[in-house]
C-alpha cells in the first residue's frame, strides 16, 4: 500500500478501543475520578499510536521506531512508580488497608495494560497491511475480544471453597468456628459482635491455595475487598471492630471476622469468593516433585 495513514489510524483506533474495554471502574475504585480516567485514556492513546506507527517506521526502514518502543517501555515504568508511590499515600487514610502486596498488583497492572494496548495496535497494523482492511477489523475483534480475556484473572473461587463459619467466644477470646480471632475484654463489645458480627471460612482446594492463603498480602486483599464491598463498622482507635484473618494452623484453613455495615452472610461470602488472588502470593509446590511427595 502507498499510504500508510489508514493502516495507522486503524491500529490507533484499535489500541485506544482496547484501552477502554479493560479501562474498569469496580468496588477498588481503579480508576474511580475524572482525572484518572483522563489520565489512562491519554496514556492509551499514546501506547496505541506507537504500536500503530511501529510498522510502516519499520517497512520504510525507519528504525528509530525501535527507539520509541524502547523509550515508551521506559515511560510506562515509570508510571507504574508513580501509580505505586500514589496508592502508598492514599493508604495511610484507608481504615481497612489494601495492603502492599495488593498495591503493587495494581500498579503492576497499570504498566501492563499498556503494553497490551501497544501488542494490540501492533497486531491490527501488521495484519491491516499484510491483508488489507477486512483482515485488520477482524483482528482488531479478535484483539478485543483476548484484552477482555486477559482482564480475568483467579479469585478466590478459583483456588478455595468459601461457607459460613460460626462466631462465639471461649471467656474474652473471640472465635469462628475453632480458630481464635482475638481477645475482646468488654462485655459489651462481645454483645455486639455476636450480635453484628460475620465470619466465613476458606478452605484452601490444594496446597499450592494452601501456600497462597498463608501469604499476609493475600489475606489483606480478602479483608479490604469485603470490608469496600459490605462495608465496616471498624473506627479508628477502636480494635475491637478491625476486620482480621486467622489461620488454622494445621488445616491451612482461613477464617475471615468482620462487623459489615450490610450484615448478609451471603453477600459476604460472594464478596471473598471475588477477591482477587494476588500474583506476588501464588505459589505452586505442587509443581516440583518435592512438592508432590510432601502432599502426598
Amino acid at each position: 500500500m502507498e499510504s500508510y495513514i489508514e493502516i495507522i489510524l486503524l491500529g490507533i483506533i484499535a489500541g485506544f478501543v482496547t484501552r477502554i474495554i479493560i479501562l474498569k471502574t469496580d468496588y477498588r475504585f481503579y480508576p474511580g475520578y475524572p482525572h484518572g480516567y483522563v489520565t489512562h485514556l491519554s496514556l492509551g492513546f499514546i501506547a496505541a499510536s506507537i504500536g500503530a506507527v511501529a510498522v510502516p517506521a519499520l517497512v520504510n526502514k525507519d528504525f528509530a521506531a525501535v527507539t520509541f518502543l524502547s523509550m515508551a517501555a521506559q515511560q510506562f515504568r515509570d508510571i507504574r512508580n508513580i501509580e505505586r508511590e500514589t496508592l502508598n499515600k492514599l493508604e495511610a487514610n484507608e481504615l481497612v488497608g489494601r495492603g502492599q502486596d495488593y498495591i503493587e498488583g495494581i500498579a503492576s497492572v497499570f504498566e501492563s495494560r499498556n503494553y497490551l494496548v501497544m501488542l494490540a495496535s501492533l497486531l491490527v497494523s501488521t495484519i491491516t497491511y499484510l491483508t488489507g482492511y477486512v483482515g485488520g477489523i477482524i483482528s482488531s475483534l479478535i484483539a478485543f475480544f483476548l484484552a477482555n480475556r486477559l482482564m480475568k484473572g483467579e479469585t478466590i473461587q478459583d483456588i478455595a471453597i468459601v461457607q459460613e463459619a460460626q462466631l462465639s467466644f471461649d471467656g474474652a477470646f473471640l472465635k469462628a468456628d475453632e480458630i481464635i480471632i482475638m481477645n475482646i475484654g468488654l462485655s459489651k463489645s462481645r454483645e455486639k459482635i455476636l450480635k453484628e458480627g460475620l465470619a466465613v471460612r476458606i478452605i484452601p482446594k490444594n496446597d499450592n491455595a494452601r501456600l497462597t492463603l498463608h501469604d499476609v498480602g493475600q489475606r489483606q486483599a480478602i479483608i479490604h475487598t469485603a470490608a469496600v464491598l459490605l462495608g465496616t463498622k471498624k473506627e479508628i482507635g477502636e480494635i475491637e471492630w478491625t476486620p482480621l484473618a486467622r489461620k488454622n494452623i494445621d488445616t491451612g484453613d482461613i477464617c475471615i471476622f468482620i462487623i459489615p455495615n450490610e450484615p448478609d452472610i451471603e453477600c459476604l461470602i460472594e464478596a471473598v469468593k471475588k477477591a482477587p488472588v494476588l500474583e506476588s502470593a501464588k505459589r505452586k509446590p505442587l509443581s516440583t516433585s518435592i512438592g508432590r511427595r510432601a502432599a502426598d
